[in-house]
């Protein structure tokens, strides 16, 4: 009696193998440099510049529009 089966399956094959562990090297690569830039934005996000800037303007506003003038404003010039 012969065996049916006579060829190792596909998946035991080495191109196989060698295929699937391309695959997951570069899958683990995509997340961890997907979880890298989110970390990155998360830090960046927090201490950004725009949020100071408009913390601070909102916190000097003047009758004047907005503009930071008080130092011209209190000066008395003798012309």
């Amino acid at each position: 009696a012969l065996s049916a089966q006579t060829e190792a399956p596909f998946y035991e094959e080495w191109w196989f193998l060698l295929v699937m562990a391309l695959s997951s090297l570069i899958l683990i690569l995509l997340v961890v440099f997907a979880l890298i830039l989110h970390g990155q934005s998360k830090k960046y996000k927090n201490c950004s510049t725009g949020k100071t800037i408009s913390n601070m303007e909102e916190s000097v506003t003047l009758d004047n529009g907005g503009f930071t003038a008080l130092e011209l404003n209190s000066r008395h010039l003798n012309i």
